[in-house]
Order: structure tokens, then sequence, then C-alpha cells
């Protein structure tokens, strides 16, 4: 049973970067595709639609830190509880938002490239979407601060 409860403390410390990972692998390839399609269809402005294609890309960023800070505790039958629940609910998180956000700029570039005025708000749901995954960084590294020695 020890074995298993450390285990799981290990997985815990990589689901964060695992997860946020897949999500932002996930997203970039949502948002990259709109990019490309978008690009068949406009006669210039092309890189604004390459660079926020690349927004999902922050929660393996941020995943990485997280899984760098719970690493730093060590696994024991003490920490490896805590360090499963924080990196495990983090990296479901990290990757749930970063799904969804490049759908959200997907649906950006699709809006804009016929009406290109609109491009500055039609992100604002995707830093909406980016916000939540800051929210879940932050409080992973709270929590992770008070788990005990």
């Amino acid at each position: 049973m020890e074995n298993f409860i450390l285990m799981l403390g290990w997985a815990g410390i990589f689901a964060p970067m695992a997860l946020g990972s897949i999500g932002s692998g996930f997203g970039c390839s949502v948002a990259g595709q709109a990019a490309c399609g978008a690009m068949l269809d406009v006669e210039s402005g092309y890189g604004k639609f390459i660079g926020v294609a690349a927004m999902p890309s922050s929660q393996g960023i941020l995943g990485i830190v997280v899984m760098f800070l719970l690493l730093g505790h060590g696994v024991n039958m003490t920490t490896a509880p805590a360090i499963f629940g924080i990196g495990l609910l983090a990296g479901l998180a990290l990757m749930f938002t970063a799904m969804y956000q490049g759908h959200a700029i997907a649906g950006a570039i699709n809006a804009s490239k016929n009406k290109p005025e609109i491009f500055g708000l039609s992100i604002a749901p995707a830093a909406i979407v980016e916000g939540f995954s800051v929210f879940t960084f932050v409080f992973a590294l709270v929590l992770a601060g008070n788990i005990p020695g």
C-alpha cells in the first residue's frame, strides 16, 4: 500500500506538466488549423493569426512550473496525497482550459478574417479562459506552499 501511495505522489508531480501539455497541444492544433484556413481567405495580416494560435501553449508552461514546485517537496507518505491531489486537479484544469482556449481562438480567427476590425475584441473570450488557467496556477502555488512536510 505504501508503494502505491508513493506512486500516486509521483504521478501528481508529473500530472500538471503532462496534462497541461496535452491540452496545449490540442488547443494550439485547433487554433492553428483555424489560422491556416484563414490564411487562405485573407490577403494580409497572417501574423496575428499565427501569433494568437500559440496562446494555449501557456498552460503547458504553467504546468511545468507547478511540476517543479511539487517536486521540491519530495515524495513521502506525508506529502504524497497532497501532491497527488494538487497535481492531478491542477493538471486537469490546465488541460481543459488549454483545449477550450483553442476553440475560443479558432472562433476569433474565423470571425476576424471576415471582419478584421473586431480582432482585438474577438480574442477577449480566449483571454478570459487564460484567466482561469492563471487562477489554477496561483491556487496550486498557494496550496503547494502549505503541504506539510
